[in-house]
């Protein structure tokens, strides 16, 4: 009998040390306390807790969590009605300080999220909020870090994912920038027709000026030909009067041969024909020699 309560207390005993065995996983703290009061903060690996005096108070997760927060209405500086809804990045850094600083830490920081954020678009027009996201989320994250301190709470992030004017705001703004659009398009249009206006000048232009030395090179290859043509022609004249002159030619010659050219001037249209002196007793000689003949 006394064999068997032993095996009986023996078992308890290892039931009870198994019991009190625990192995935390990675990325998460245990909070022990003793007899109702804070004891210690188990990291992750095998631990063991008194029996019947230690108790995991809390398992807290440490990593990086995300609460995404229901659109909450604000009013903007110029009395302007909208829905913002937050994305929070968090994460636990002191696990006692979650357990014990305030009570449903979760909620108390989507209620200190809604109203952090309420204080800063009321500081704002409605414009500046439409514009200013960076500089919301910036400055969200910054008072949320520092109130949640206590709580043992590091707020990495905050995006602000949604702001839902009125529709009536909404439909303005669509007018405008539809509006804009069309404004653009406009001036886009103009400018095309700007730029195509002053190429099709431009090609004028060139024409124009493309055809004035066409006709001025045609000019001086012209000028050039007459030149050339005078020159020759004087030349030929030259030649002939060196040649009379080598032949040594008596002024009867010479005579002789200015009439030939009364001659062929008396075959043209003109009516009236005044011969030198000197000429007309030569023509007097030739109709002698002629009627001689």
């Amino acid at each position: 009998m006394s064999l068997i309560l032993f095996a009986f207390i023996l078992i308890l005993i290892l039931v009870v040390i198994i019991l009190c065995i625990r192995i935390v996983p990675q990325s998460y703290s245990f909070v022990i306390e003793r007899l109702g009061a804070y004891q210690s903060t188990w990291g992750t690996g095998l631990h063991l807790k008194l029996p019947f005096f230690d108790r995991v108070a809390n398992r807290v997760s440490m990593k990086e969590r995300v609460l995404d927060f229901e659109p909450q209405p604000v009013i903007t500086k110029d009395n302007v009605t909208m829905m913002i809804d937050t994305v929070v990045y968090f994460q636990i850094t002191d696990p006692k300080l979650f357990t014990y600083g305030v009570e449903n830490p979760l909620s108390a920081l989507e209620n200190l999220t809604a109203t952090t954020l309420r204080n800063l678009i009321g500081e704002l027009n409605l414009d500046d909020t439409l514009t200013s996201r960076d500089t919301i989320n910036s400055k969200l994250r910054s008072i949320l870090d520092v109130a949640t301190d206590p709580w043992g709470i590091k707020v990495n992030r905050v995006e602000v994912k949604n702001i839902i004017p009125p529709d009536a705001i909404r439909e303005a703004m669509e007018k405008q920038m539809k509006a804009e659009r069309e404004k653009r398009e406009a001036i886009l249009i103009a400018e095309g027709e700007k730029q195509s206006a002053i190429l099709v000048a431009e090609g004028k232009k060139q024409s124009m000026i493309l055809q004035a030395e066409a006709e001025k090179e045609a000019a001086i290859k012209r000028a050039e030909g007459e030149a050339a043509a005078i020159k020759a022609v004087q030349g030929a004249k030259a030649e002939g009067i060196r040649l009379i002159k080598e032949a040594k030619a008596d002024d009867a010659v010479i005579k002789l041969r200015s009439l030939e050219a009364f001659e062929k001037v008396g075959e043209g249209e003109s009516t009236k024909i005044i011969i030198p002196s000197e000429i007309q007793s030569l023509a007097g000689l030739v109709s002698a020699v002629k009627e001689i003949k």
